[in-house]
């Protein structure tokens, strides 16, 4: 993986070319790839000789450019547990192309999955099991159960976002 200081300046050498419009290319002929601000996960390819071998980091960067969303990598997908088909319907949407409605299903989703897993984590997402009738049960040692509060709290994420 290209490290912060690398990724600037082949950033910066690249986006020259990169930024002009793109032709040949079956996905972004026509289009104009914009690398700015975009730090994902890429790997260095290399040369049979050990040397970085910058046509293939071009070909690389090009196809990325073709995705239309910026910094996605992967999910934590707890929210799955109780949201499955929701969760699954946002893919869906994603892979047919359908931004705006993909959008407007991630924003319903992002605070009811941030109560599941950074807010109130392992207990918070046992709790909303059980009130969707799945199983969560008991927290084990050292998690504590939520309090009253903090199950109102969790309560109101997923009724402000229509879930409950």
């Amino acid at each position: 993986m290209l490290g912060p200081q690398v990724w600037s300046s082949v950033r910066q050498g690249l986006s020259r070319s990169l930024s002009r419009n793109v032709g040949g290319w079956a996905s972004g002929e026509g289009k104009k790839v914009d690398i700015s601000g975009i730090y994902p996960p890429v790997t260095t390819p290399f040369t049979a000789t050990a040397e970085v071998d910058y046509g293939k980091l071009e070909e690389n960067l090009h196809k990325l450019g073709t995705f239309p969303f910026r910094g996605a990598v992967g999910g934590v997908c707890a929210l799955a547990n109780v949201l499955g088909a929701q969760v699954c319907q946002l893919e869906r949407l994603c892979c047919t192309g359908q931004w705006e409605e993909a959008q407007k299903l991630q924003h319903r989703l992002i605070e009811p999955n941030a109560a599941v897993t950074r807010r109130f984590g392992i207990p918070g997402l046992k709790k909303i099991m059980d009130w969707f009738g799945y199983y969560g049960g008991p927290c084990r040692a050292p998690l504590q159960e939520l309090s009253p509060a903090e199950e109102e709290a969790l309560r109101m994420d997923f009724t402000s976002n229509g879930w409950l």
